[in-house]
């Protein structure tokens, strides 16, 4: 009997911490594919190493971005870039 007890419990552990701890990680992962997979011209992008600019080209695994006043072109890997701000199109209104 305490066996079993003994078993039970140590399935419950188990269980109680691939709810905590793995469930949410795949959930992060699969976002931060997303995230990169949707990534298009034009959109500012910020990195791991804080460099925020302009992606101006796609490649499979490489971005180039364009940072600075002097519009300097710098190419960085898709895995490397932590954040997204889409480009937001303005409507020109005429008056």
């Amino acid at each position: 009997m305490d066996n079993t007890w003994s078993l039970i419990s140590i399935v419950v552990v188990f269980g109680i911490m691939y709810a905590v701890l793995i469930i949410p990680q795949r959930r992060k992962e699969k976002k931060t594919k997303a995230m990169l997979n949707a990534l298009g011209q034009n959109d500012l992008v910020m990195t791991i190493g804080g460099i925020a600019g302009k992606i101006v080209n796609i490649n499979e695994d490489d971005i180039t971005i364009e940072t600075g006043i002097d519009k300097t072109k710098l190419l960085v890997k898709k895995w490397a870039i932590r954040s997204v701000e889409p480009v937001q199109v303005e409507e020109s209104t005429s008056m």
